[in-house]
């Protein structure tokens, strides 16, 4: 599942290819030009949708939010002809630790992958260009509360604009990776193919990295930049426990439930608040 919300999904896919049988999936929290209401939506906010416990849905090509709009995961639902997971992430780690749970047992899942598209999961909190961070430290906190095995993977470094390929490399060297994959090109095809249906950019980026595209390009409307590089087309795995032991500083204090802008970090949620806020 991509943990980041919005196209994280994308990557989501990506993964599942270099997997093999995988049900692929993402979180309720879309992007502002898709879902201007801030933070995630709730379960009982989403319309064609089946409910699986009280945090986990599968979603369909028409599971949709408030006013209408259209969740990713619904889109790479119809793109792939099977219904998508949806996760609600507002409860927290511990609970949703149970949730996926259960929602793995009752799709049939042995693991849980936890997959973010940039990497700023692995964030110390101090990073110049850091963002976004409280979905995927959320997601990432979970993994000390689950009884189905997870692990953690990066796809698409420094292809959100957040932290550069470089902070992204350095991170993942403090963990230490289980391994790092490269799509192939009939892999690669299929993830295109599906990314055309779905409204990303970071995951966009991380598939041009894989094509062996290199350069500065921007996105957000050009307010950031990003670097294309070998590093951001490839699947880098990870040990989520010890990530929260090394790199993940973030995850760790939200596993430990200290709050994210109580300790002077901004996140998407404020972003977005504050953005709700001014006059139209």
């Amino acid at each position: 599942m991509g943990i980041g919300g919005g196209g994280d999904v994308v990557g989501a896919v990506a993964a599942a290819e270099l997997l093999g049988a995988a049900v692929v999936g993402g979180l309720t929290w879309e992007r502002r030009p898709v879902d201007p209401i801030p933070g995630p939506r709730r379960l009982g906010e989403i319309a064609n949708a089946e409910l699986l416990n009280d945090a986990v849905a599968l979603a369909g090509p028409q599971t949709s939010g408030p006013g209408g709009f259209v969740f990713c995961e619904a889109h790479v639902a119809r793109a792939l002809g099977e219904r998508t997971v949806l996760v609600d992430p507002s409860g927290g780690p511990r609970a949703l630790a149970g949730a996926l749970d259960d929602a793995a047992a009752h799709l049939g899942c042995g693991r849980i992958v936890l997959l973010d598209v940039g990497g700023d999961v692995l964030a110390h909190g101090d990073e110049p260009g850091l963002a976004s961070p409280l979905a995927d430290a959320v997601l990432l906190a979970c993994a000390r509360f689950l009884r189905t095995p997870a692990v953690g993977a990066v796809f698409g470094a420094g292809c959100d604009g957040e932290l550069t390929p470089r902070e992204v490399r350095e991170r993942l060297d403090e963990v230490g990776t289980l391994g790092e994959d490269r799509l192939d090109e009939a892999q690669l095809d299929r993830v295109e193919a599906v990314a055309r249906e779905v409204p990303t950019e970071a995951s966009a980026m991380a598939l041009r990295c894989a094509r062996g595209e290199r350069g500065e390009v921007t996105i957000r409307q050009g307010r950031r930049t990003v670097s294309l590089t070998e590093l951001g087309g490839v699947v880098a795995w990870f040990d989520p426990s010890r990530a929260m032991q090394t790199a993940a500083r973030l995850a760790t204090a939200v596993a430990a439930d200290a709050l994210l802008e109580a300790r002077g970090i901004r996140t998407e949620l404020a972003y977005e608040r504050e953005m709700a806020a001014q006059p139209h």
